[in-house]
């Protein structure tokens, strides 16, 4: 039997520039009184995307000036399956016209409160003042989404400034992550973690409210797949291993063996049902009484390949980390293991799990022998290296019962700390930006949960539009 898992490679899954609809509004009045503006402000939606080509991939809608036009353009920008739609006033449009339609739509949304020119000049004359009057209309229409309880983000700029296009380039990104959030299939090997309560969902509120599906896979699955995987994708990923980390020589044959083909199963599994992100708890695949070791290095490989991760079954972190992948990229799964008062920091790590993505550039990353008791079973192969030093966020979702979800982040720094040649397992030490204390204050007051999401960088901002847009709680530690 052949396998649909491709084997891994060196340069990942690449993230696809979003797709975003510019819907431009108007109305008739004013060709009557300017003649030709119609084809003026159409010409200005197309200047805009041109100018943010860098951003996303635009598909510019004709300009609407009635409700039968504005829904027949949304209903082509949902048929083009896109991630969001950007509205722009190209002059005053009676909201009105667009109300039931942002009622109903369910794509992210960026108000852009823009007009084609940043300055008011005395040349200005009564065509000029058409031309740039979208100010009332961007109230108008802003009212109606409030009125309809939509969640959607607002930008005022002037849209030639390089900081429009980065407020854009957010949006645009949060859209895409969210849009992946809505297709989100997250498969659980096994089962989750008994009593372990902080990981609970409600599975069906979480689809309803923002996607992620759940669904478990019997770990039988798992072991046929493992033996009916081709001894020649064995030998490649091994090889690939080889050439691409320090490999222990500690490490056994039937060790590597091992990993190989429970990772490719995985991912064939992942491939062939849809799965983006997936969870296996170590209780359940040692239980189950047919596998000799745990899938520990899988995890960290098939997180650089864009799959999101989450340890004893966590569903939520899958999903988070699918997310980071999404909006930031690299994400990495973590949790805050212990608190060190001297250094303002937070020791990072996992039983092995981790996105070798984010792994410090000046040292080698290594695929190590490991005697590891969680479980009961034997050594299973891990990568251990540092988390990049310099500025990290770490971010994770808090289920608060029904259909309300809040995200708790915290910015702050990966130490260039001392080596802790002890642990065997990916780590690095993470000094909040609030401190230690404030913190982790801040994060049991909020509630928030023991795993976490990583990402190499300053991207609070980032996850608060990502709220903004999708109707989350967003608190900041």
């Amino acid at each position: 039997m052949t396998s649909a898992a491709p084997v891994a490679t060196e340069s990942g899954v690449p993230l696809r520039k979003p797709r975003i609809g510019l819907l431009g509004i108007m109305q008739a009045l004013y060709d009557h009184m300017i003649p030709g503006i119609t084809e003026r402000q159409s010409g200005y939606a197309r200047e805009i995307a041109d100018r943010l080509a860098d951003v996303a991939d635009w598909t510019v809608g004709r300009p609407v000036k009635d409700r039968t036009d504005a829904e027949e353009v949304m209903r082509e920008f949902v048929n083009a399956d896109l991630d969001g739609v950007m509205v722009v006033l190209l002059t005053y449009g009676p909201a009105m016209r667009v109300a039931r339609l942002f009622n109903e739509n369910r794509l992210p949304v960026l108000l852009a409160n823009i007009q084609p020119e940043p300055q008011v000049t005395a040349a200005w004359d009564m065509a000029d003042m058409t031309y740039n009057q979208g100010i009332h209309g961007a109230q108008d229409t802003a009212n109606a989404m409030v009125r309809a309880d939509r969640s959607f983000e607002v930008i005022t700029d002037d849209w030639r400034a390089p900081e429009f296009a980065e407020r854009v380039d957010r949006w645009a990104r949060s859209a895409r992550a969210i849009t992946a959030w809505k297709s989100l299939k997250v498969g659980i090997f096994g089962y989750a973690m008994n009593d372990m309560g902080d990981i609970r969902v409600d599975e069906n509120a979480l689809l309803r409210a923002l996607g992620p599906e759940i669904s478990f896979v019997a770990p039988g699955d798992l072991y046929r797949g493992s033996l009916e995987v081709p001894g020649a994708e064995v030998d490649a990923l091994i090889a690939w291993e080889n050439a691409r980390f320090e490999v222990d020589p500690d490490l056994t044959a039937a060790e590597r063996e091992d990993h190989a083909r429970m990772q490719l199963a995985i991912e064939k599994i992942l491939v062939e049902r849809g799965y983006r992100a997936y969870s296996t708890h170590f209780d359940a695949i040692g239980e189950d009484g047919r596998f000799r070791r745990l899938p520990l290095a899988a995890a960290s490989s098939l997180m650089a390949k864009g799959y999101g991760y989450g340890a004893e079954g966590d569903a939520l972190a899958a999903a988070m980390v699918y997310a980071g992948h999404q909006l930031i990229g690299e994400g990495h799964f973590t949790e805050m293991y212990a608190m060190d008062f001297p250094s303002d920091s937070i020791l990072m790590s996992h039983m092995g799990e981790g996105n070798w993505r984010v792994a410090r550039d000046d040292e080698p990353v290594r695929l190590i022998h490991r005697e590891l008791g969680i479980g009961r079973l034997e050594a299973p192969p891990t990568f251990l290296f540092r988390y990049r030093p310099g500025p990290a966020t770490l971010a994770c979702l808090v289920s608060l019962g029904g259909e309300r979800f809040r995200l708790v982040v915290a910015e702050g720094e990966v130490l260039d700390a001392a080596p802790l040649p002890q642990l065997e397992m990916p780590y690095g030490q993470f000094r909040p930006d609030s401190g230690v204390r404030a913190c982790m204050d801040g994060w049991l007051a909020a509630g928030g949960p023991h795993h976490q999401v990583l990402n190499v960088g300053r991207h609070a901002e980032d996850w608060r539009v990502f709220c903004r847009s999708s109707g989350i709680e967003f608190v900041q530690v």
